[in-house]
């Protein structure tokens, strides 16, 4: 019983979320997907061709972190690969978002970073936010190829094909994914007006530190509220 609880708990969360990504126009249709970890052996994930403004709590797919599905009667997303590859390589990894934002994803297709231009990425990220070389999608090669972009960072851009992120809940990780595409609107915007002027690589680190250190910390606390 208990158990049913916290898959329901999950399965509403990505509800609400992937309605918010529609209403933010990060996503169109059913592409892009969502998903958190239940536990060390299972996530739940959106299903595969489900627009998200029509989806319900049992629409949302179970599987353990081999892909084997144990709960849902739909298919899971193409891209579980990429979420239980992230999962499996980054334990603080709780939540991933994975968008078609329209910015970051014209960034995606120039194969172009979104350098460390504005305070809040950088503070989130740690720097740019840095391409992943391109690999069809829902493939393992798409995974390992998104693992190498992230390093160490919360997000990356997928190669003519959008960004995915990660955080310590779902709440963070869409917000992180709302961050990287208004940076990346910033960025087209500066490059029509002559280049932006980066911030300096000794406040990157003094900022990202602190966002770490004392910020997400907050965030906890307040049961991930974004604190100003």
């Amino acid at each position: 019983m208990q158990d049913d609880l916290i898959i329901d708990a999950a399965r509403r969360q990505i509800v609400t979320a992937g309605i918010k990504m529609v209403e933010q126009k990060m996503i169109a249709g059913s592409w892009g997907n969502l998903s958190i970890k239940i536990d060390t052996s299972r996530c739940a994930i959106t299903p595969s061709g489900r627009s998200y403004d029509s989806l319900n709590t049992e629409d949302i797919v179970v599987v353990d972190m081999q892909g084997n599905k144990i709960k849902g009667a739909l298919i899971p997303s193409s891209e579980t690969p990429l979420h239980l590859a992230i999962y499996n390589a980054i334990p603080a990894a709780q939540a991933i978002v994975h968008t078609h934002s329209v910015y970051a994803s014209a960034c995606a297709a120039l194969h172009r970073s979104i350098p460390a231009l504005i305070e809040d990425l950088v503070q989130i990220i740690g720097g740019s936010v840095d391409v992943a070389e391109y690999a069809l999608p829902g493939t393992k090669v798409l995974a390992e190829n998104a693992l190498i972009a992230l390093k160490n960072k919360k997000a990356a851009l997928l190669a003519n094909h959008g960004v995915v992120c990660w955080g310590i809940s779902l709440e963070t990780a869409l917000m992180t994914a709302e961050i990287v595409e208004k940076a990346a609107h910033i960025y087209c915007i500066c490059e029509t007006m002559g280049g932006a002027k980066l911030l300096p690589e000794s406040d990157i680190a003094i900022m990202h530190d602190f966002y770490k250190q004392h910020y997400s910390k907050r965030q906890i606390e307040k049961g991930d509220e974004v604190l100003e």
